[in-house]
């Protein structure tokens, strides 16, 4: 994997391009200027990996838009040392912006060809998430409660199981609805019973597969 001058020159542009569309944490930005995003693409994207696109990369699945990304990176107001539970690890990309905003991260993969060719990248790069293969609408009760919560897929809706491993305090951010839109959510845990919710807009995810990994 190669990371040249002009790599490092079209993440400039492109965190240029996330200020102006409205992203304010620095971290947020600081992550995407030392995570190169063309490592988790085909060769063939490689000059327009830091556009503001999403892309196929397997198994039906795509590599979100970088906009998309950051926005639901901000909202979750991350501190270091966080634990951290992603929904969907994809093409790894948003877990590498994750680590490097040091936070403690477990991530869940429901396609296992996903999950294998996200951790061999990741692992280059040199961050250490928990991975694991499996069915996102149970979360990872094992290391729970967790202080935020991040989907990245559209979900029909909220599972219950992540809102029981959300700390008290603990932040969800996910993309609700069926179809071609999905609303992005953010919900703050006030107690074990009660939650306050916030809309942002429609969002583009591919759908949160519904069947348990075998």
């Amino acid at each position: 994997m190669v990371d040249t001058f002009k790599h490092k020159g079209m993440r400039k542009q492109l965190i240029e391009e996330l200020r102006e569309k409205g992203i304010r944490d620095n971290r947020v930005l600081e992550a995407f200027d030392a995570v190169p995003r063309h490592f988790f693409l085909d060769l063939a994207f490689e000059k327009q990996a830091y556009s503001n696109m999403a892309f196929q990369i397997g198994a039906g699945q795509t590599i979100s838009h970088p906009y998309t990304v950051a926005f639901q990176t901000e909202l979750l107001e991350l501190q270091p040392k966080e634990k951290v539970l992603e929904i969907g690890t994809g093409s790894g990309f948003q877990t590498s912006i994750l680590c490097e905003m040091g936070v403690k991260v477990f991530s869940i993969e429901r396609q296992r060809e996903l999950a294998l060719k996200s951790k061999n990248i990741i692992h280059q790069l040199g961050y250490t998430p928990k991975l694991y293969y499996g069915d996102g609408y149970a979360g990872k009760a094992t290391f729970a409660p967790f202080d935020k919560i991040l989907v990245t897929c559209g979900a029909p809706f909220i599972p219950d199981a992540l809102l029981d491993q959300l700390k008290v305090g603990g932040i969800l951010v996910i993309p609700i609805g069926e179809g071609a839109k999905q609303i992005m959510t953010k919900i703050v845990k006030k107690s074990a019973t009660d939650f306050t919710k916030q809309e942002f807009g429609d969002f583009s995810f591919v759908p949160m597969l519904a069947r348990t990994a075998k």
